[in-house]
């Protein structure tokens, strides 16, 4: 049965969610026993994409800012990786296990998941459109 580390990983979350850090995401990873841990956390997007590897299951959060040039909002994303070298095992323990990890981080705007087959959508501007679409009606002048 694969543990996690639950007060590390929600303290984690916490700061993600908070405006006041520098914190603006972080990630979970499986270790050498195939329990899911903190990995990392930061504040630079390509630092975040880099830790998304080929041959790992790899969960993120992610603070993103939308908005016009009127009004900026915290907008906040659920990751999960499937590299492709993981396999159809692992594959497949991925939904149940992040159920898991979804008791601990429950609130996001958008959920998204990323593999082999749209690896070169795990861009920060093709997460931010998601985020703009699932946000509703998108007001303002472009001027400012």
């Amino acid at each position: 049965m694969v543990k996690i580390d639950k007060d590390e990983i929600l303290a984690a979350y916490e700061d993600v969610r908070d405006d006041k850090t520098d914190t603006h995401w972080l990630v979970l990873k499986y270790n050498e026993e195939g329990d899911i841990e903190l990995a990392a956390k930061g504040s630079e997007f390509a630092e975040f994409r880099s830790q998304f590897v080929d041959n790992e299951r790899t969960y993120g959060f992610l603070r993103q800012y939308t908005g016009d040039e009127l009004s900026k909002r915290a907008k906040f994303v659920f990751i999960t990786w499937i590299g492709t070298g993981v396999s159809p095992l692992k594959r497949a323990k991925t939904g149940a296990e992040k159920t898991m990890v979804k008791e601990i981080i429950k609130s996001f705007a958008v959920e998204c998941l990323f593999g082999e087959e749209n690896a070169e959508n795990f861009t920060e501007e093709y997460i931010k459109e998601l985020l703009v679409k699932a946000g509703g009606a998108n007001y303002g002048t472009g001027e400012r």
